[in-house]
Formats: C-alpha cells, sequence, structure tokens
C-alpha cells in the first residue's frame, strides 16, 4: 500500500486526484502500476485502476490476470470494479473506503455480487488513515473549482 501511495503523490504533482494503484502478480512481482490520469490526458477512465490494469494485462500478454491482486489507495467506483471484476484478479486491496462511490462495501458491494461470475476476495482498510489523509490533504489545498 505505501507503493500505492506513492503512486497517488504522483497523481497530484499532475493535478489528478491521488489515487494510486498496483498490481502485483501470482509470484509477488509488481507488474504494473498507475495513478489517476483523467486531468493529465483528458479521458475519463484514466482511473488509477484501469490505468494499472491496462498496463499489467499488457506486460502479461493476457487480459485475464488470475492470480494477480489489485492494491490501490482508494475504493473503486463501480467503473473500475466492473473493470476488476471483469479481468479476473483474485483479490482487490484497498485504503479509505469511499462512501460517496465505492463500489466495493460502501455505496455498493459489485465485488461481491453472488450473481457475477467472478468475485475476487476484498480486503479493506489497509493503511486507511494515510489514504484519506492525503485525499483530505489534496482537496483542503486544491482551489475550488467552479
Amino acid at each position: 500500500m505505501r507503493a500505492a501511495l506513492d503512486e497517488a503523490a504522483r497523481a497530484a504533482e499532475g493535478g489528478d486526484v491521488p489515487v494510486g494503484a498496483l498490481v502485483i502478480g501470482p509470484d509477488g512481482t509488481l507488474l504494473a502500476t498507475g495513478h489517476n490520469e483523467r486531468e493529465a490526458t483528458g479521458d475519463p477512465t484514466a482511473h488509477a485502476e484501469v490505468v494499472a490494469l491496462r498496463r499489467a494485462a499488457a506486460r502479461l500478454g493476457e487480459w485475464r490476470l488470475t492470480g494477480c491482486t489489485l492494491v490501490v489507495t482508494l475504493e473503486p467506483c463501480t467503473m473500475c470494479a466492473g473493470a476488476l471484476q471483469q479481468s479476473r484478479l483474485d483479490r482487490v486491496v484497498y485504503g479509505a473506503r469511499d462512501e460517496k462511490a465505492g463500489a466495493a462495501g460502501s455505496l455498493w458491494d459489485l465485488l461481491r455480487d453472488r450473481r457475477l461470475n467472478h468475485r475476487p476476495e476484498v480486503i479493506a482498510g489497509v493503511l486507511e488513515e494515510a489514504c484519506s489523509a492525503q485525499l483530505t490533504r489534496f482537496f483542503r489545498e486544491r482551489p475550488a473549482r467552479s
């Protein structure tokens, strides 16, 4: 999670909401990292999780990320939860809960929905205080947007 926090800091440096993610392979190796790049790229789908998934799939040459773990500083939204479910990851680990848009247990629980064919293990609250503090600091220091 500390490496994901470092990725999140990179997002903030570029003006994006500080969310960082990484994909760890079945053998424990780091396959890919990602951070929010929506502002940097103008791409509404450039959430940290999606960026990391794309990079991991490219590195493996395979869209199925079976055996892999995604670590992310903020609970995934519905878009990201759908992408995580479709990628066949074994595990999702997240830090801060997202009471406004979380889809891994807070507002919705897409990742553990029994109607879906694949349900990764979800581990919540890892370094939650540090992840929450990073986001709070960003929004407090950010100029108001109209």
